[in-house]
């Protein structure tokens, strides 16, 4: 087990544990976690790459209705995971350690909603800590692989939440594209009037709804503090839909 910290989300509602030296959950984690609006009791979410377990954690917060799994190649931040789990006494939330380009046709067709923030530095230089270039940078799997994965672990009519740098999206809606409608896409940027760097994408599968375009979600106002709606989702847990 690495060394760790002991952190929190959400306003201190969420306890996380992270390693020191090592992967560390940013804010798209909560972004992308309050994507999704409404779920059933008894549905059930897969975070694909569920890294830390951030996304997992604000889900089981919102949704303890839900059964929650995360699957995580990197056996350290699983052990660390499942801790965040039973400290924050989160029953419906498991994770499990297990290679995505190994994947096990009984995931496939389960789910009924697939949450992810797949690795995004496909052309960046990988970072000397092995945990931050696991993350980080594809090695053995690509984009549009993972996402090919992520759609096949869905249900029919099942939805899948997508976070990434803006330049992906090209890649993104390919995948997308056929196979999926009700697609929505957020830009995300970090302040007024600058691009967006980062993309957050809804779909559902096996529809044929028109795609949409929202405005802008900002996230820092002039001063650096979060904006209104920013400080809503991030610290008190708000869909980003609301």
């Amino acid at each position: 087990m690495p060394a760790y910290t002991n952190d929190y989300l959400l306003d201190k509602k969420i306890k996380i544990f992270q390693p020191v030296d090592g992967y560390r959950a940013s804010s798209d984690a909560v972004l992308l976690s309050s994507a999704i609006q409404k779920v059933k009791t008894g549905e059930t979410i897969l975070d694909l790459g569920s890294g830390t377990g951030a996304i997992s954690l604000c889900l089981a917060h919102r949704f303890p209705q839900a059964n929650i799994t995360g699957f995580e190649i990197q056996n350290d931040l699983v052990a660390l995971s499942n801790m965040s789990a039973k400290a924050n006494n989160y029953k419906n939330l498991n994770f499990i350690n297990c290679d995505l380009c190994k994947p096990d046709s009984t995931w496939f067709g389960k789910y009924d909603h697939v949450i992810t923030n797949p690795p995004y530095a496909k052309d960046d230089m990988p970072s000397p800590n092995l945990g931050k270039a696991t993350a980080h940078n594809f090695e053995h799997i690509d984009l549009s692989t993972w996402l090919n994965l992520a759609l096949k672990c869905l249900r029919s009519q099942g939805r899948i939440y997508i976070i990434n740098r803006a330049s992906a999206i090209d890649e993104i809606l390919s995948v997308l594209h056929s196979r999926t409608g009700a697609i929505t896409i957020v830009p995300l940027c970090s302040k007024r009037g600058q691009n967006a760097k980062r993309v957050l994408i809804c779909a559902r599968k096996g529809v044929h709804t028109p795609t949409r375009i929202l405005p802008p979600l900002t996230i820092h106002g002039e001063t650096g503090s979060y904006t209104a709606k920013a400080q809503k989702i991030l610290r008190e847990g708000q869909c980003l839909f609301d």
